[in-house]
């Protein structure tokens, strides 16, 4: 299955259980009726981004739905946890992105979404072969991976939140959810790896 359709979402949940905390961040997030699959960090090629609502009439509650999840939980009183998902789409609508997860304590909603950002811009720069200097900071990077041409666009979706002050369980979640897939007339308009990786290599070379 190759997703066609994504949308992003954030959520918070508070409890004195840990399951439940992440029950109630799922439900703060929309997503909580849906038997969730995580699965790893890349975005298909010509994958259209749409909103949370426009997503969520596309799901039936026990649909299994597949997902890239960072989460992040605390009990400690005033404790700061983020979780984040990094975005990088190439130009190239034939050319897959990546999507990161980034789960940190002791992050702000900037710090974490930046280095999430980064994460998955960084992923994509190698996989195009966009020459760089890592030692260089994020902003620097960002505007020589989009002035490559090769990458048009870079965001984050981040959600933080302080421990709760009596010791209660606090979870915080980011999502990529996949809400579409394509079919197999749209499949043959998709690169197979070998094909796609030995035009990557001529590029490259």
């Amino acid at each position: 299955m190759v997703g066609t359709k994504i949308f992003f979402t954030k959520g918070v949940g508070r409890h004195k259980d840990y399951l439940t905390s992440f029950e109630l961040a799922l439900r703060d997030a929309g997503i909580e009726p849906l038997n969730i699959v995580t699965i790893s960090s890349i975005l298909p090629p010509g994958c259209k981004k749409i909103t949370r609502e426009e997503g969520l009439k596309l799901l039936r509650p026990g649909q299994v739905t597949f997902c890239v999840m960072a989460r992040q939980a605390t009990n400690e009183p005033n404790r700061l946890i983020a979780s984040s998902i990094g975005v990088a789409q190439p130009a190239d609508s034939g050319m897959y992105g990546y999507l990161s997860e980034h789960h940190p304590m002791g992050e702000t909603d900037e710090k974490a979404g930046d280095y999430a950002e980064d994460l998955a811009a960084t992923m994509l720069a190698t996989t195009l072969g966009i020459e760089f200097d890592p030692e260089k900071a994020w902003d620097e990077r960002e505007q020589i991976y989009k002035a490559s041409g090769k990458i048009i666009r870079t965001t984050n979706i981040t959600q933080s939140a302080a421990g709760d002050k009596n010791g209660l369980w606090t979870t915080v979640l980011s999502a990529g959810v996949f809400v579409e897939f394509a079919n197999s007339e749209q499949l043959k308009n998709i690169p197979n790896l070998y094909d796609m990786r030995h035009s990557m290599s001529n590029l490259s070379g």
